[in-house]
Parts: structure tokens; C-alpha cells; sequence
């Protein structure tokens, strides 16, 4: 049904959560350009990581890319990278440049399929998949049952370990997430609305390109021929998505796998970053002070401007800094004072 035009435009909300520290740069207030920016100009800080693959007992495999400067025995830290995304992504390296700087490791996790090779199996990943992350973790606790660790998730990678939070406590000394789609279903809907249907366009495109690929080595049960015309991340995830990793269709997807409605299940100490404006979601995805945890684990920084994992301050445009590295840094550090 068509939307009207109050519909189209977000309900505010609610002003007890704009509690976060984070200022946009004058020359930076729109959402678009708090999110394109550091995609496009970005310098990306050189990092030397080290690949690492563990074989999976389902003949899958997952890679990690590994940043090892620090001591051996550094607390380790666990990135989760967003849709279509990977450990060369500038919002990657920006934290992983940061963490490294304060003393702590960091290993970047790659879904399925998203480290530049094709992953073996029918399936691929999805907001809700959540089982991959508790593979990961409990692998890097089983070789050091004393180190300390830290997990940050991205976009749909925030999603998925949102989820896994939801339902795991004690092997985490605390997490954060930046930019989540808290409501899937508000996201896709907002992605086919104004300007955010440009982002839907070049990650359907991508997604689309991957699943071609795939099926050159692997029989997808997948209409390729309807695959062509799909333009909409609802329809590409109730064509894709949804048959590969068990659901009805798009809408059982964003039903069963919103993170929105795990929060107050949360027990680890998690810091929730998001902006208001973010041009992938709505107000709509922002919870109320009733949706969160009442033992105050989960602590929602809401911030009027910032877009999608842009979060650029600074006075100038050739000198400009990126207000997560830092506030995530800090976070993380203040755990081992």
C-alpha cells in the first residue's frame, strides 16, 4: 500500500536516548555524506593481517584475518563486518587500527562467502545467524581460557551478534555494535524510499553478483531467471535469503531475526551505537527505554546525526576523524583498568 507522506517520514525518537557524545563536522551533517564519506575518501590505515582458516565439521570453512602487533597475550577483539563487507572495508581497518594502537588484537571475521572466495554450501549468511560468531568465540577461548575478549559488530553484523548476545552470557567481557538494522523488515522498507534506494541498488547488485557465482560451482535452489529482475532487498531475500537458511519467506526472515526484540535478553555489557538519520533504517527500529534490558546492560548511544557507520567529526574536511574508533576503543580499554 502506498505510503503517505507522514508515513514516509519517521516518527522522532524518543529524546531520553540522544545520549551520545558524538558531534558531525559542520561541513558534514547530511546522512548521505556521513555515509559515503568515509567510504569514498577515506584513507584506509595499512594493516598486515594474517589469514587464519578453520575448517568447519559441516565441510564449510570460515577465514580470519588477524592484526598481531600487539603482545601475544593482548586482549583480543573480534570484528564482525557488515553486509557485502570484508576486512579491507574503512570501517574495518579504522577500529582495527585504533584497537591495535591501544595494545589489544584484533581478528576480523569474515561470513561465509565474503573473504573472496565461495563458500562450499548452499547457504551463505543473514541478519539472524548468529552460530558462526559462537563457533568463532568459543574456538578463541578454548586456546586461551584466561584472555579477555571483546566482540564489535558492523550493519548486518551488529544484527547477527546482537542475536548471538542475546542468547550467551559470560564468555564476552563486553561487545558493541554500530549502525545495526534493529527492525529488518523498517530496513528493507526505508532501502526502497528517496535516496537510500542508491545503497539498496549497489548491494543488491553485489549480492546478486555473489549468488551467480556461486552457482557456477554449486547448484543453488535459486531461479536465476527471476534472480535477474530482482531489484529490492525484499524481494532478493525472499528469493535468496529466505530458501537457503530455512524461513517462509522475506517477512518469517525479518520476523524471526530482528535483533530490536532480543535486546532485554542481553546480559553482557554491550554498547548499541547508532544515529538517528541513519539512511538504512527508520525511527521506527529505535527502541524505547521499556524494549531495553532493565538490569542496564545494554547501553543505547543514540546520536541525531552520524548516518550509516559514518560518524565523522572534525573541524576540517582534509583533517577529518571518525568518532567510533575511539569511542569503541575507550569503551573496550575501560574493562581492563
Amino acid at each position: 500500500m502506498p505510503a503517505t507522506r507522514r508515513q514516509d517520514r519517521s516518527p522522532d525518537p524518543p529524546t531520553q536516548l540522544f545520549n551520545s557524545g558524538f558531534r558531525a563536522s559542520w561541513w558534514c551533517r547530511n546522512p548521505h555524506l556521513q555515509t559515503l564519506w568515509p567510504y569514498l575518501f577515506r584513507i584506509r590505515p595499512t594493516l598486515g593481517y594474517r589469514r587464519e582458516r578453520l575448517e568447519l565439521d559441516d565441510g564449510d570453512f570460515l577465514d580470519l584475518d588477524w592484526v598481531d602487533e600487539p603482545d601475544r597475550d593482548a586482549p583480543i577483539v573480534l570484528i564482525i563486518h557488515g553486509l557485502c563487507g570484508d576486512s579491507s572495508s574503512h570501517y574495518v581497518r579504522g577500529l582495527a587500527s585504533s584497537l591495535t594502537a591501544a595494545g589489544l588484537r584484533t581478528a576480523v571475521l569474515h561470513h561465509r562467502g565474503c573473504s573472496g572466495e565461495s563458500n562450499r554450501l548452499l547457504r551463505s549468511y543473514h541478519g539472524g545467524d548468529y552460530r558462526d560468531i559462537d563457533l568463532v568465540l568459543r574456538t578463541l577461548q578454548s586456546r586461551e581460557p584466561s584472555t579477555p575478549l571483546f566482540a564489535a559488530g558492523f550493519s548486518i553484523g551488529g544484527s547477527m551478534l546482537l542475536n548471538w548476545l542475546s542468547r550467551n552470557s559470560g564468555l564476552l567481557t563486553a561487545a558493541c555494535t554500530v549502525s545495526t538494522p534493529l527492525d529488518l523488515a523498517e530496513g528493507a522498507l526505508r532501502m526502497e524510499k528517496g535516496l537510500s534506494r542508491i545503497y539498496q541498488t549497489y548491494l543488491v547488485s553485489e549480492m546478486k553478483r555473489r549468488v551467480k557465482r556461486k552457482s557456477e560451482r554449486v547448484r543453488l535452489p535459486v531461479d536465476l531467471a527471476k534472480l535477474e529482475h530482482v531489484r529490492t532487498f525484499h524481494e532478493f531475500d525472499g528469493l535468496v535469503t529466505a530458501p537457503l537458511h530455512g524461513f517462509r519467506d522475506a517477512d518469517d526472515y525479518y520476523s524471526r531475526c530482528s535483533s530490536k526484540q532480543r535486546l532485554q535478553y542481553i546480559e553482557t555489557r554491550t554498547l548499541v551505537i547508532h544515529a538517528a538519520d541513519d539512511p538504512l533504517t527508520t525511527a521506527r527500529a529505535i527502541p524505547t527505554a521499556d524494549e531495553l534490558p532493565v538490569n542496564s546492560s545494554v547501553i543505547f548511544e543514540l546520536s541525531r546525526q552520524g548516518g550509516h557507520c559514518g560518524f565523522v567529526s572534525g573541524t576540517w574536511p582534509h583533517r577529518p576523524k571518525y568518532w567510533t574508533d575511539r569511542r569503541i576503543t575507550d569503551f573496550f580499554t575501560s574493562f581492563l583498568l
